[in-house]
């Protein structure tokens, strides 16, 4: 047997025996280190053909898997290689191709929208096969730099020779391979963050929030990483009277740390099940709500392909259900013309307008955004955000 159908071997045995009950980085981790006899070369070759095979999503769901797994190779590599010139050296000869020229290549036996199967289920807006297109990318590496550390950092990332592009005043872009933490100090000068993530606040720049204010009450009632409250807090220059709360307890001692590195001292933070009615919250009211809500994730999947495969369509109803109760309990802690900013990395329409819609009919709220954020055409992940004014 040849090297390369011992790796198509392997990552077929790692498949049938993933079950995605753990990110598959994860097992893949687990799996190389109890077999020693994988070198770096092996570990990566065979690694980026299970990935390969999961950004296909559900696209000759009837093939064997060994065919699933060379077919996903050759629809999301761009360059020749040995493997595919011993195994498919037909495939090899236009790997470099477009998409279409591929697909043609195989007599069209494979349609790009059965990557994704969910496509009735999309929120408004999102093009399903460009949607599906994006799965066969790998995703980019998003990063924010901090406020007064521009001038230091533009000179250690020259000095690091990476390739990037600078999007905009404190957004770059590098190849997801990026060992960003070799040059730089993470959450202190630059945060890892998405895109769209880095963008979901931008009505507060348009509409002169973040100016007209001084030391706002915020609360981010699902912390989780904090990613966006630290936002937030460079935003407003750190003239925010800032809360944080998550039902993990594990999250928030996570968070303090992070926080410290971020420079961020002062906040109040508790533990608490905002889901359950009469929760209790330990300041009375807040001029801003930030609810990053519990979601399916599915607008971050080109990230981990795997979680695609093991998806159950059913959950989305339960998500949309738990969305609908945290908003509920939270939106009476509002002040007077507050601000309640929901948002979710789902591209569901039962997470992201049907939340929305229903949060305007049960509380007195004026619409002031709602919005996709799309990221499958920057190699980003995509968003929903909704900002909403009490009255």
């Amino acid at each position: 047997m040849s090297r390369f159908n011992s790796y198509i071997n392997t990552a077929s045995h790692l498949i049938k025996n993933y079950k995605g009950e753990t990110p598959f980085a994860i097992f893949l981790r687990t799996y190389f280190g109890a077999n020693k006899k994988y070198g770096s070369r092996d570990r990566k070759q065979i690694a980026s053909l299970c990935y390969n095979y999961f950004r296909t999503g559900h696209v000759a769901a009837d093939e064997p898997i060994e065919n699933r797994i060379l077919l996903g190779n050759f629809l999301c590599e761009t360059a020749p290689s040995d493997l595919m010139e011993s195994l498919a050296s037909e495939w090899n000869k236009i790997i470099d191709q477009p998409i279409d020229k591929k697909i043609s290549a195989i007599n069209n036996a494979i349609n790009i929208q059965d990557i994704f199967p969910f496509k009735e289920e999309l929120s408004n807006g999102i093009d399903p096969e460009l949607f599906c297109r994006s799965y066969l990318i790998q995703p980019d590496l998003f990063l924010r730099i901090r406020p007064k550390t521009r001038i230091g950092f533009l000179k250690k990332l020259e000095k690091a020779n990476l390739d990037h592009t600078i999007l905009d005043e404190d957004c770059l872009v590098l190849p997801n391979t990026s060992k960003v933490e070799e040059h730089f100090i993470l959450d202190k000068e630059i945060i890892v963050q998405d895109y769209n993530s880095q963008k979901v606040f931008d009505h507060l720049r348009t509409d002169n929030i973040i100016n007209q204010t001084m030391h706002t009450a915020v609360w981010d009632c699902c912390a989780a990483s904090g990613g966006k409250s630290i936002l937030l807090m460079d935003l407003f220059n750190h003239k925010i009277d800032l809360t944080v709360s998550d039902i993990r307890p594990s999250i928030i001692l996570n968070l303090h740390q992070r926080f410290k590195k971020a420079g961020i001292k002062s906040y109040n933070y508790f533990i608490s099940d905002i889901e359950k009615a009469g929760f209790q919250h330990p300041i009375a009211e807040t001029d801003i709500i930030v609810c990053d809500a519990p979601c399916t994730g599915s607008g971050t999947w080109g990230r981990t392909p795997e979680q695609l495969h093991y998806f159950n369509k059913e959950t989305i109803e339960s998500f949309s259900d738990r969305q609908k109760k945290i908003a509920s309990n939270v939106i009476p802690y509002l002040k007077k013309d507050g601000l309640f900013i929901y948002i979710t990395c789902s591209v569901f329409k039962k997470e992201n307008e049907e939340v929305a819609n229903s949060l305007m009919k049960d509380f007195d709220l004026e619409l002031l955004q709602m919005e996709i954020l799309k990221g499958y055409d920057k190699k980003a992940d995509s968003m929903f955000v909704t900002i909403f004014r009490k009255k």
